[in-house]
């Protein structure tokens, strides 16, 4: 089956980085390597540096819909699950996901970008976290200090799944995600409801997203 004019534009830009470097490579190039026009490019992609974060503001948005829908009864798991989607995302994408690591480790302006992104998902958890008051003692502090260690659980993860030294990241997650609550959360003995999710090879993350999302709000 013949890839999408999308994936076909994202496949010649990554091509085209690796070849002969990100700056070097113009829309117009990639829209040739693609064999399409210059506006289909546009008509797609807003610039280069989208096709390289793409689908950014969707996810965003359906990690914010599953935190809303919780309460602080089920808190934890939602923030477990959030954090799940976000791995889903970078793992559902295999090797791309790699060449995006190589690609930001070397491109200063897409590191930025990266880094500015890896901030949105952080005020996102530290806003829910204060709004649930999970901590025990409700200290504004203590919520950035959670909404910190989450991500960074994640970012670890994720970063040893980049680099070929995970196999199970999602088992290494839900470890790291256990490791943060222990550390913040006083334990109210009950037990903290989550989800698996599996992805067939080659789907992609957004076409099951809507699934997810209903299946989130289920679990309250």
């Amino acid at each position: 089956m013949q890839p999408d004019i999308r994936e076909r534009i994202a496949s010649a830009a990554f091509e085209l980085f690796g070849s002969q470097g990100y700056h070097e490579t113009s829309p117009e190039d990639i829209a040739a390597a693609a064999g399409i026009s210059r506006s289909t490019f546009f008509r797609y992609y807003g610039s280069k540096e989208a096709v390289v974060f793409p689908d950014h503001d969707l996810l965003l948005g359906t990690i914010e819909e599953r935190l809303r829908a919780s309460t602080q009864r089920s808190a934890l798991a939602a923030v477990t699950d959030a954090v799940k989607l976000v791995l889903i995302h970078y793992v559902s994408e295999g090797d791309r996901a790699r060449q995006r690591y190589r690609l930001t480790s070397t491109v200063q302006a897409l590191r930025e970008r990266e880094i500015t992104g890896v901030a949105r998902y952080q005020r996102l958890f530290r806003q829910y976290i204060t709004e649930w008051d999970l901590p025990s003692d409700g200290s504004a502090l203590r919520a950035e200090l959670m909404a910190s260690a989450v991500v960074s659980a994640h970012n670890h993860v994720l970063r040893r799944w980049l680099r070929g030294e995970c196999d199970e990241p999602l088992l290494e997650v839900e470890e790291a995600m256990r490791l943060v609550n222990e550390v913040f959360v006083v334990p109210d003995g009950g037990p903290v409801p989550s989800a698996v999710v599996v992805l067939e090879a080659g789907q992609r993350l957004a076409d099951v997203l809507p699934a997810i999302t209903r299946a989130a709000h289920a679990m309250g």
